[in-house]
């Protein structure tokens, strides 16, 4: 893949359709897109509110089933952010956010399958 002002992006099919797993497939560019703009969501939301995000991660998996036509379709996808804020007083705003992050991701407000969240918000240093 490639767009201007950007550097290529090399892509393949998933291991299981005779791709290789050394570069990005679509499943895999889904996930990240789905969980990059959930992020960038969460942390405008943060900023906006004084929270103050020390580490972010997230492990996203999503469930994909077969058409047995040699097709097939997402059924879910979940998120897993782990976040790290600065402050416990911080704690259940930080989680609260999630939600409204959701809400705000034109990604996950783009596909015909759930997104489901499990965030972990911890505190650094604790």
């Amino acid at each position: 893949m490639s767009a201007e002002g950007l550097p290529p992006l090399p892509g393949t099919a998933d291991p299981a359709f005779r791709g290789t797993a050394d570069r990005w497939n679509p499943e895999q560019l889904l996930l990240a897109s789905l969980a990059q703009c959930h992020m960038l969501s969460y942390l405008a939301l943060c900023a906006l509110a004084g929270v103050v995000v020390t580490g972010y991660t997230d492990d996203a998996a999503g469930t994909m089933a077969e058409d047995g036509k040699g097709g097939g379709a997402f059924s879910e996808v979940v998120l897993r952010p782990r976040v790290e804020v600065a402050s416990a007083d911080d704690l259940e705003r930080a989680r609260a956010l999630h939600g409204d992050a959701h809400e705000k991701c034109f990604i996950a407000n783009s596909v015909n399958f759930p997104v489901h969240h499990e965030p972990v918000v911890t505190v650094r240093g604790a």
